[in-house]
């Protein structure tokens, strides 16, 4: 070999080494890049579509207060405004009638309930009925009662007594006179009926040009109250005197007072009683019809055959320390607990649950306290 030759073999064979050693250098640098960028990856620094991980959990999702309150437990139930359960009266008059007053009209002491051939039946206040015509030399009771609502009249010149003597006829002749009756001095049976109060006319029971004898009209008294029923073994509340609140449908709320609780009424046979609506309790078959008087009469404004609720209280704790329904945990071992948040972390506190109303819960607990934080899962 020439020494030309063996100077080209040179080059060549330290080219090839040279080829030869840099490819595993390429391939180190490669292995390099793929790992930094592994590790950007892992860091949360770069990589699309990459999210960094979920914080890890300090503390209860949200929290409530421990509060010291009264807690109380209502029942609504479904009732109507009116003027209550309506009742017949009845006339003795004879003949036919000739007037009577509209349906809800009210009518006092001495006011006229009807017109018999023209000549008036007057309403007074009493419990006895007109069983019978007074005149000089009657006694009894029902002369007490007459004399009573005469005097209440302003009419005078008469004892209000069981007698009735020649001056009470002198002041019933002064009566007859200013209604346009005969100036007697004698009470005709027929003349007067009784009644509580002050009433309302309800419905007229017969028309003009009937006869006079018998049912004529139907009345009510005459102050709006509220009627509500109730199944005989949820009427236990229902006492007289007990303090309920009444919402009206315009959204106001007055105070009314139980005062009538009628006797369970038997059960109805008849299959026609309306259905129960679960959402309005009181509805439906009830059998025991309470009354609720209504002080504020003014409250009512012009409300009148309207639906209404009624509230009563069925239980009442006071003063005592709640949590919210949410806030109770269920322990492994039983019962309940809650979890205490504190400044050094959150602990479980066993505690006792007692009376749930409006979404809260009474709880009591060995350490448990006003105005500790307690955790509410989420």
């Amino acid at each position: 070999m020439s020494g030309q030759e063996r100077t080209t073999s040179q080059r060549a064979e330290r080219s090839g080494s040279a080829r030869r050693r840099w490819r595993p250098a390429v391939l180190v640098g490669a292995a390099l890049v793929t790992v930094v960028v592994a590790g950007v990856a892992t860091l949360g620094l770069g990589g699309p579509g990459e999210g960094g991980p979920a914080p890890a959990r300090t503390g209860p999702a949200a929290t409530a207060t421990v509060t010291r309150q009264n807690l109380v437990k209502a029942v609504t139930l479904a009732g109507e405004l009116g003027y209550g359960r309506a009742e017949p009266l009845a006339s003795t008059a004879t003949g036919t009638v000739t007037w009577l007053p509209e349906a809800g009209a009210t009518i006092g002491r001495g006011g006229v309930l009807l017109r018999a051939d023209e000549q008036p039946v007057v309403l007074f206040y009493g419990f006895l009925p007109m069983y019978r015509p007074l005149t000089v030399g009657t006694e009894g009771s029902d002369v007490r009662q007459f004399e009573r609502n005469l005097a209440a009249l302003d009419y005078q010149g008469f004892t209000v007594d069981e007698e009735f003597t020649a001056s009470t006829a002198a002041a019933v002749t002064r009566w007859q006179r200013d209604l346009g009756l005969p100036e007697s001095g004698t009470v005709d049976r027929d003349r007067v009926v009784y009644a509580p109060g002050r009433l309302r006319v309800a419905e007229r029971l017969v028309r003009v040009g009937g006869s006079a004898t018998g049912d004529v009209l139907s009345y009510t008294g005459n102050t709006r109250l509220v009627t509500v029923g109730v199944e005989p073994g949820r009427a236990g509340w229902a006492r007289g005197g007990a303090k309920v609140t009444v919402t009206l449908p315009t959204g106001g709320t007055v105070a009314g007072e139980v005062t009538v609780v009628g006797a369970p009424a038997p059960a109805s046979t008849g299959g026609g009683a309306a259905p129960v609506d679960p959402e309005r309790p009181g509805t439906g078959a009830a059998t025991v019809e309470v009354t609720i008087r209504v002080a504020d009469q003014k409250a009512l404004g012009g409300l009148s055959g309207a639906p209404v609720d009624v509230r009563y209280v069925e239980e009442e704790r006071k003063n005592v320390l709640t949590v919210p329904v949410d806030a109770l945990l269920a322990l492994a071992e039983g019962g309940y607990g809650l979890e205490v948040v504190e400044a050094a972390g959150t602990r479980i506190v066993p505690v006792t649950a007692g009376m749930f109303a409006d979404g809260r819960v009474e709880v009591t607990g060995e350490g448990l306290d006003e105005g500790m934080t307690v955790g509410v899962p989420s």
